[in-house]
């Protein structure tokens, strides 16, 4: 690495004065922190052999000046520990008179209270955990409990997630709401300036009256609605407790055993402590930047930030992350959005007695919800990969049917799943994932990514992966197609809407492991360009196409069904094959409930159940336990992953990445859940029911 100006400039400093010796500098840091902290100790800094001593004053503000006059002469830089910093928000400057009456009385050499290091330090550590721990303040809710003291921080964490909260108002003035962003900061600095002005106050003290227990109270709310938390050590006691700090990130500095074992007891997750350990002995950041002062040689007000930032690189200073818990928990976050799929479901949740769930009543209630605005329908908690990770989140329900959102334009649609991802981003979610039909309406979730500030999925490409795994899971249990490892299958297979998003996906991936693959649909163009991609990538797969699926329906042994049709009869299932096994990847499906209880003789199933590790906590969504849709598993494990990027969007879901998805999946202990149908999971005995009536079927059975 190049060396920076500092070297450069004690050197020929040196040399100009003709010598190179090796002098030994003092550093004295006089502090109005405990004396019980004292320390002194020789080490060597920037080819600098130093001897650094600490004085603690125990808040004796007279007593720290005294010294500070007096031991001038007898060390090369100064130090001021546990003072107010000069305050820098906006174009505003504030200046704290009991510090400058401090660092005023030291003439003789350079005197510092650390501000510009700390600065440095803090933006520093806020990057170095970004990228250690893999976008860990994405979307984060960050309070900062004084802004003001802390605001290149919250301008550089403004870059990673817009919901920040600040305390000034209420512990410096009093006031019962906090600024809710950087502008509200600025302007509630504004007006502390200008009042300023007329009668100079100090900036860490409060002047409204206030009841001490009601901010208490408020602060406390703050930080347990927070992620993060970034505050003193001596604020962060004072406000927080094993409530409102369990499981949090906190910012802070200058972390000693005693603060660390008051995290410890409520619990903190992760503190990041911006002071570095540099040495053997921990030193305030007064310290530090008193040593570069000394060791550089170049007057306190030419020395630049870059300069220092140069050496806090070169020196490869990093924050300290501890762990007071002993077991860091990277907990993630997400948001999926489900909604009703028919006027049963809006029944199951809605208090409407059955006597009055009539159609005409119904309808009026299928419309009236379908405007409402977006819900929290349940936290989800409990997610643990086996990998470490943690992921929680929320399920936000949006009101419209199917038949509701096809009944108006995707702008209506649109809306709402913007309004469902900004409620998310209020939460703290990471990524949004859309269940059910809201990853089929207008251009399958193209236009939401464009302009939802969240990463979007729609899930289609571990629903495609889903489908397939619960397909060659069933055939595996039926017993009723022998199949060699390694070999293809000898069955033939189907896929009804092969041109669609995960329609497309299935067909390519039935091509590498059936003898047959016949592609349904009603474009013959498209068709024909999808089977000759498919050739492309697998060769010697027989595909063939069909624009009236029923004609082949009665030799087929699987059939995945992947269309919008939204209600519409897609295949007659009286022609299918006894013991074939219908994958319905459609939602909302294409065969209900009615049409299935026609055909006893064959296994129909609802694909994309995932099972996901740990001990899943969430509100009931007509599935077992610790089991989601697929869709809804692609969003966790994206979480999971730490890839809060756009995943699987539009129709065309690419190939690449329903093996990405898989992979990943599997990484993080997704599993195949338990077979459902129309009905719920199928037992080993429901399956062997299928078994023995399709053996029966098919010894009259004739394939139309």
């Amino acid at each position: 690495m190049q060396k920076s100006r500092v070297k450069k400039y004690t050197v020929l400093h040196k040399r100009q004065q003709g010598t190179m010796d090796q002098t030994m500098k003092k550093i004295i840091n006089i502090s109005l922190g405990s004396s019980e902290q004292d320390y002194e100790f020789k080490t060597n800094f920037l080819d600098q052999d130093f001897t650094v001593k600490r004085i603690g004053t125990n808040g004796n503000k007279t007593e720290a000046w005294e010294q500070l006059q007096r031991l001038q002469s007898k060390c090369d830089a100064m130090g001021v520990g546990m003072v107010t910093d000069d305050l820098h928000v906006g174009e505003y400057k504030f200046e704290s008179p009991e510090t400058q009456k401090l660092t005023r009385v030291v003439t003789r050499v350079p005197v510092t209270t650390g501000a510009r290091v700390r600065r440095l330090l803090q933006c520093s550590a806020i990057r170095h955990t970004q990228k250690e721990l893999g976008h860990y303040f994405n979307n984060n809710k960050v309070l900062f409990l004084s802004g003001m003291a802390n605001y290149e921080m919250a301008m550089l964490m403004s870059e990673y997630t817009p919901n920040l909260k600040f305390a000034d108002s209420v512990i410096q003035s009093g006031l019962p709401t906090f600024l809710k962003s950087i502008s509200a900061l600025e302007l509630y600095a504004r007006g502390r300036y200008n009042l300023n002005k007329v009668s100079p106050i100090d900036t860490e003290k409060r002047h409204i009256p206030s009841l001490p227990k009601v901010k208490k109270h408020l602060v406390g709310k703050a930080m347990k609605d927070s992620h993060v938390v970034v505050g003193k050590c001596s604020d962060l006691r004072k406000y927080g407790n094993l409530e409102n700090l369990a499981d949090k990130t906190v910012i802070t500095s200058f972390v000693t055993d005693e603060d660390f074992e008051f995290f410890k007891e409520v619990k903190v997750n992760l503190a990041i402590d911006v002071s570095p350990s540099v040495f053997d002995q921990m030193v305030g950041v007064s310290v530090l930047e008193a040593m570069i002062l000394a060791a550089s040689d170049i007057p306190a007000d030419e020395l630049a930030c870059a300069d220092i930032e140069d050496i806090i690189k070169e020196l490869d200073i990093k924050p300290r992350l501890l762990h007071p818990t002993g077991e860091f928990r990277n907990i993630k976050r997400f948001a999926f959005v489900i909604h009703p799929l028919s006027q049963e479901y809006i029944r199951n949740v809605t208090p409407i007695p059955k006597r009055f769930a009539h159609t005409q009543l119904m309808n009026a209630v299928e419309k009236a919800i379908a405007h409402a605005p977006p819900m929290i329908y349940s936290e989800v908690k409990g997610i643990k990969s086996p990998c470490g990770a943690e992921a929680e989140g929320w399920l936000i329900t949006v009101g419209g049917t199917p038949k509701e959102m096809l009944s108006h334009s995707p702008e209506f649609t649109y809306k709402r799943l913007l309004a469902a991802s900004k409620m998310a981003e209020k939460l703290g979610a990471q990524i949004l994932g859309l269940g059910a039909f809201t990853k089929v309406v207008g251009d399958a979730g193209v236009t939401v990514a464009k302009r939802s500030s969240l990463p979007i999925t729609t899930g289609n490409s571990y629903s495609a992966s889903g489908a397939l795994w619960a397909a060659a899971d069933a055939m595996k249990r039926l017993k009723l197609v022998k199949a060699e490892e390694g070999k293809r299958i000898p069955a033939k297979s189907m896929v009804i809407g092969a041109t669609g998003s995960i329609g497309s996906v299935s067909a390519r991936l039935l091509a590498m492991a059936f003898d047959e693959v016949y592609l349904a649909g009603r474009n013959e163009k498209t068709l024909t360009k999808l089977k000759n991609s498919i050739l492309e990538d697998t060769p010697d797969a027989n595909v063939f196409i069909t624009t009236n699926p029923d004609d082949q329906l009665g030799d087929m042994d699987v059939v995945v069904t992947s269309t919008s049709g939204a209600g519409k009869k897609i295949l007659d299932i009286m022609k299918v094959k006894p013991g074939c096994v219908i994958t319905d990847v459609a939602r909302p499906l294409d065969l209900p409930a009615n049409e299935v209880a026609k055909r006893p003789d064959v296994l129909v199933i609802e694909s994309g159940e995932i099972e996901v590790p740990g001990k899943l906590d969430m509100r009931s969504i007509q599935l077992p336990d610790n089991v989601v849709f697929a869709c809804m598993a692609e969003t966790i494990v994206l979480a999971l992953e730490g890839r809060f990027e756009v995943f699987t969007i539009g129709r065309n879901t690419e190939w690449e990445k329903v093996k990405e998805i898989y992979r990943l999946g599997i990484k993080h202990g997704m599993k195949l859940a338990a077979i459902s149908g129309v009905n719920g999971a199928y037992t080993d005995a429901d399956i062997d029911k299928v078994r023995e009536l399709a053996l029966e079927a098919r010894k009259t059975w004739k394939s139309s």
